[in-house]
């Protein structure tokens, strides 16, 4: 073990972009090992130490010389840190009781957001990293759908066995059903994601001009929507349709529009005004997504309105780590912990008030609406306006879908968005990278051939002087 750790560390201070690769990969999986292994630390501190190794390999590969912060100097790493401090200042909240609540709460909303921001801007800044990027997500993702199969198929092992029986059955087998897990935390993380990547590779495959990618990209999208139904995650149904709405706006392209609202329509009608296919599991729990009087709806509506009346004279909220039944580790007793949050939104609401829901959504639509004017109508290289259009495409799909599950704050969604906000806004740089290549390759194939015109003849006369 410490060898590896010695041949990890040395190899991101060589490269310090592996341990934001490895960091995002660990995201995949971390949560599900602990099914199987019970370590001493809580298990997300693995993702804290990673973070840490790579700050700490930053430093050492430019040593002695200093960091170079200009690639991080941008509006969405100004955002983010502002976040993070309005997070921070909630350890004074008076409304707060717990300290600890608020450490386990501040790591994955503000510092995870601010250092993934920072590390995607100085290393996810090329095309060729932003291909690796894809890659690692995509074959997790693939991995992912294989063993939702498997569960689904074949059978649990032991260790998922053991974590149903100890309470998670009551919500993963319905009506004698598993909603798949895979190697997720959870069904309804599991079904978000896999959602989130089918509208994001589903996108690069209609863009993509190359066949052993558009292979991989098709691959992984049609994985991706089944694993989304396997899930029986019902809010995940709505990715696809926010996502593919914004992807045909980016097209600019009335007809294409047209098309796409009239199938968004019929889909909508399927599931809202028909009954076709309601002996399927898969689908009549979907379509119960669009019934307004389904019970578990009206629960989440009567508790929003217990808390609305809570939260009427707390503009600040109850405290980081203090809403939902998570929060009962803390502060079993007290009020908020009480009633489950179910969607990111209102868990934010509750834990930040109305001042940090309204910060936390005008960053999100600011990065998407800016990445969106971007990717439209200024940048150039095609494979880039692609790559953009798929990750705000898929990221307005996750904040749609957040409205009923917490799945922009939990691995690997998190990680996965918090980067790709940054990399969005940071698509000018990556263009304008792009271009200046071209430039120097179209100027070195000029160069090569205007210096073969020039030495050919002077062969030839000298050929002819030597006869």
């Amino acid at each position: 073990v410490s060898l590896l750790f010695v041949v990890y560390f040395a190899i991101i201070i060589l490269y310090p972009q592996f341990g934001v690769y490895t960091t995002i990969a660990t995201g995949f999986v971390l949560l599900g090992i602990s099914r199987y292994i019970q370590p001493d630390l809580p298990i997300g501190f693995f993702i804290d130490i990673l973070i840490i190794l790579t700050v700490v390999a930053m430093f050492l590969h430019k040593f002695p010389k200093r960091i170079d912060w200009h690639p991080a100097k941008k509006d969405i790493t100004l955002l983010a840190f502002i976040w993070l401090m309005y997070c921070a200042l909630e350890v004074v909240n008076p409304e707060a009781q717990s300290v600890a609540a608020w450490l386990s709460a501040i790591r994955p909303l503000g510092f995870y957001f601010f250092m993934f921001v920072v590390f995607a801007l100085m290393y996810l800044n090329t095309p060729k990293r932003l291909k690796i990027l894809f890659r690692i997500w995509g074959i997790f993702s693939i991995l992912a759908s294989i063993k939702g199969i498997i569960q689904l198929h074949v059978g649990l092992d032991a260790w998922e066995k053991a974590w149903l029986d100890s309470g998670a059955a009551q919500t993963h087998v319905l009506f004698g059903r598993l909603r798949v897990f895979s190697f997720y935390s959870d069904a309804g993380q599991f079904g978000a994601n896999q959602a989130y990547t089918a509208v994001v590779f589903s996108i690069l495959f209609f863009e993509e001009k190359k066949l052993k990618e558009k292979i991989f990209d098709a691959i992984v999208a049609i994985l991706g929507f089944y694993g989304m139904a396997i899930s029986g995650t019902r809010g995940a149904l709505f990715i696809p349709f926010a996502g593919f709405a914004l992807y045909l706006f980016h097209k600019k392209n009335i007809y294409l529009l047209t098309i796409g609202m009239i199938a968004g329509l019929a889909i909508f009608v399927f599931f809202k005004y028909t009954t076709i296919g309601q002996s399927n599991y898969n689908i009549r729990r979907m379509r119960s997504a669009f019934n307004p009087q389904d019970p578990s709806l009206q629960v989440r509506l009567e508790n929003q309105r217990k808390l609305r009346i809570y939260m009427a004279t707390r503009p600040f909220g109850g405290g980081l780590g203090h809403g939902g039944v998570k929060a009962q580790k803390f502060v079993p007793n007290a009020f908020l912990a009480n009633i489950p949050t179910d969607s990111w939104y209102v868990l934010i609401w509750v834990e930040t008030g109305i001042v940090g829901l309204f910060l936390h959504l005008f960053i999100q639509l600011y990065t998407l609406g800016k990445a969106s004017y971007l990717l439209m109508f200024r940048l150039r290289d095609p494979k880039l306006i692609a790559m953009m259009s798929a990750l705000s495409s898929g990221m307005l799909g996750i904040m749609l879908a957040s409205y009923g599950n917490a799945v922009i704050g939990q691995l690997p969604t998190s990680l996965l968005i918090y980067s790709s906000m940054a990399i969005m806004l940071n698509s000018t740089t990556i263009d304008k990278y792009i271009r200046v290549n071209l430039r120097k390759q179209n100027l070195s194939s000029r160069y090569t051939l205007r210096l073969s015109k020039n030495i050919t003849p002077a062969l030839h006369t000298m050929t002819e002087n030597t006869q």
